[in-house]
């Protein structure tokens, strides 16, 4: 007999059964619903790129302005208050 098995095989005839709960709110909705997902077109990556490049474009010339003008340095701390 080889260590850690035995001659006696051990049925396992109970089921564990886990009670069921109910899905609520979101989850119920979207229960029948079967969703796909699609990847963006060339059309849609073009302008969504475009879009974050423009924005991160601002940001730069905005912290560029804001370290470099005191005047704008002046603006931003005081309507931050």
């Amino acid at each position: 007999m080889v260590k850690g098995f035995s001659d006696n095989e051990v049925k396992n005839d109970s089921l564990i059964k886990e009670p069921k709960k109910e899905k609520k709110g979101l989850a119920a909705f979207l229960k029948g619903k079967k969703f796909t997902y699609t990847l963006p077109g060339k059309k849609q990556i073009n302008i969504f790129g475009s879009i974050v490049l423009g924005l991160n474009l601002i940001l730069i010339l905005l912290v560029i302005l804001y370290l470099k003008n005191q005047e704008f340095h002046d603006f931003v701390f005081n309507v931050g208050r």
